[in-house]
């Protein structure tokens, strides 16, 4: 038997490649949780064809300091990153950058609906 390149031998398999829906709507729902810091439970994600990239859609709570904490110090919302607005601008960039990474697709854009806020105290969702 010849000796091929590992290159050469993967050239000839032929076929095609997918990534499910399932496996993408999985793959975002743990990049939006970890960048917000909530659980990938609580994000439904929904896609689209944008050009022939695709469109990312999330729907999803984001957390925020209890209001009580925050009379007591304004300065807390800047702690957890700036308004619920703010936060969630900024984290359209991130989630996009972390998709496209681990799935290799392209990705053209994510839109993210705040859907409610679940109160964190010290880092715990309540």
């Amino acid at each position: 038997m010849a000796s091929h390149p590992a290159g050469a031998l993967a050239e000839r398999y032929v076929g095609h490649t997918r990534v499910s829906t399932q496996a993408l709507t999985s793959t975002a729902q743990g990049a939006a949780a970890k960048v917000l810091g909530i659980s990938p439970g609580v994000v439904r994600a929904t896609w689209a064809d944008d050009a022939g990239s695709l469109a990312l859609s999330l729907a999803l709570p984001i957390g925020i300091p209890s209001l009580n904490r925050v009379l007591r110090d304004p300065q807390l919302v800047s702690g957890f990153g700036g308004t619920v607005w703010d936060r969630a601008h900024a984290a359209k960039g991130a989630i996009l950058a972390e998709v496209s990474r681990i799935s290799g697709s392209q990705l053209s854009r994510v839109d993210i609906r705040v859907t409610g806020i679940r109160v964190q105290d010290g880092g715990r969702v309540r």
